[in-house]
Formats: structure tokens, sequence, C-alpha cells
């Protein structure tokens, strides 16, 4: 079966800036190309942090409200440090969260969770930033369509995989939700069937109606 990889979803033009970049260029940087992070990198073009939009704000965060409204929020010594920084290295979150492009969309998605980011930066072999995929990059596995679904759960892995008789199983495909129903050799094949169906990219569930030749008992199961 062919799955997209983080290769194939991450976007290779990748706007970054150097440690020496300051706050303003920064700035710039990201509304003018409509953009909420920008990756900081080293002379070898290997990222070494991350300067998001919320790293800005930080500055507004430790001053006081102009209107007098609000006192300054009270932020810890490196918090402070950072809100007074003027250049990229000062400012960025660091270090920065890497991914590789053969990375299965289930790794780069764990990898989101466990470091509480929204996008990862894409590293060669050698660690220079060869792209940046985000959550939104991810969730375009979700995008495709029914009757391609459908066509992969029955010829790559019903036929191909699992050398089943195509006739005894029916694939349906609804918002990338599948049922598989018909009859299987062996029982043993219906946990596996269910599982590589699920494993297909933009299937959202899998409702388990197989049975296997020997059983004559109709019955539904939902995995």
């Amino acid at each position: 079966m062919l799955h997209r990889v983080v290769g194939d979803l991450m976007t290779s033009a990748v706007v970054s800036v150097r440690r020496d970049t300051g706050f303003k260029d920064i700035a710039q940087h990201l509304a003018q190309y409509d953009i909420t992070a920008v990756p900081v990198i080293d002379d070898q073009g290997r990222p070494v942090g991350v300067v998001s939009e919320a790293d800005l704000l930080r500055k507004q965060q430790g001053q006081a409200d102009p209107g007098g409204h609000l006192a300054a929020a009270h932020l810890l010594p490196a918090e402070q440090a950072r809100a007074r920084a003027l250049t990229a290295e000062g400012l960025m979150t660091s270090p920065a969260v890497t991914a590789r492009p053969q990375w299965s969309v289930v790794e780069a998605a764990r990898a989101m969770a466990s470091h509480h980011v929204k996008r990862l930066l894409v590293v060669d072999d050698a660690g220079r930033l060869v792209g940046i995929v985000s959550r939104g990059d991810l969730l375009r596995v979700f995008l495709q369509r029914d009757i391609t679904i459908r066509e992969e759960i029955t010829t790559d892995v019903l036929t191909r995989t699992l050398g089943l008789d195509p006739g005894a199983v029916t694939v349906q495909v609804t918002d990338g939700r599948v049922t598989l129903s018909g009859t299987v050799p062996q029982a043993s094949l219906i946990t596996i069937a269910v599982r590589l169906s699920e494993s297909v990219d933009g299937v959202v569930d899998v409702t388990n109606n197989l049975r296997p030749e020997t059983d004559t008992t109709v019955g539904t199961a939902r995995r």
C-alpha cells in the first residue's frame, strides 16, 4: 500500500531567518508571507529554533496597558529576557522540533502532540532544513476521495496483500467511513483486513461485517 509521508505533505519553499534577524524584520516576514511562525537557521542551514507570533507578542505582554487599565503581566526571569530580546536568537523557542521526510503521518502527528507544537521543521540527513509540515498539512490525507479509498482497500488490501477474492467482500465508503461485508476463508483474516483498512490514507472509521466462510451466522461488530 502507498501512504503519503511527510515529504509528500510538507511545504518545501520555507521562509526562514538567521539568529541575528531583528524583531521588526521577523514581524514583516510573518505579515508578508502570511505565516504564523518562522524557523531560525544557522550558517549551515540547520534549524536552531522557531519564532512564532506568540514569541513576538511576549514583548507587549510584558508592558503595562497604555490605557492604564492593566498593570504589566508578571513574567518569569527567562520570559522577561525573551520579552526584551531584539533578535531571533533571543526571541526563538529552542530547540527546534524536527521531522524527517520519510516519516509517516502517524509519526509526525505523535511528535506534534508530545511536544505540543503546531508544526515540525523537516530536515535531511545532514540536519539541514528542507521543509515544514503543519497540522493542516497532515489533515490533507483525509481529503482522499471515497472512490479512491474504496479502490485502494479492494485492490491493495484485500486482493494484493491478503489474496482474497474481491467478489466475496464488499467495500462501501461514505465520507471516509468504511464498511467491510462478506466472507473470508479464515476468521484470523478479519482482524488483519480491518487493521489494514484502517491504515489507508483518508479512512476515518471501519465497520466490520466480515465473517469466516465456515460461519453461517450473520452478525455485525464494530471496531
